[in-house]
């Protein structure tokens, strides 16, 4: 398929067509990884690690932990 660059700014943009962005999942408003193989332009869309809460707090240690950081005295309305 043959895509027409066009300026945008200051860079150059093409358009994916959607069968290209679907098939690949390639996504509105995620992420993907640009890259030059041998002069050619890879776009790989990115996986997202997914965070639970559990797996978080699972984690902290002794080791890990940061201790508490005195700000000073109150500045506003908060209550200690």
């Amino acid at each position: 398929m043959r895509i027409k660059i066009q300026k945008w700014g200051n860079s150059l943009a093409l358009r994916i067509p959607k069968a290209f962005a679907f098939q690949s999942k390639i996504r509105e408003d995620e992420y993907v990884d640009l890259t030059l193989d041998e002069n050619k332009i890879v776009i790989e869309p990115v996986k997202e690690k997914k965070y639970s809460l559990k797996k978080l707090v699972s984690e902290i240690s002794r080791s890990n932990i940061h201790h508490e950081t005195d700000f000073g005295n109150q500045a506003g309305n908060e209550h200690w």
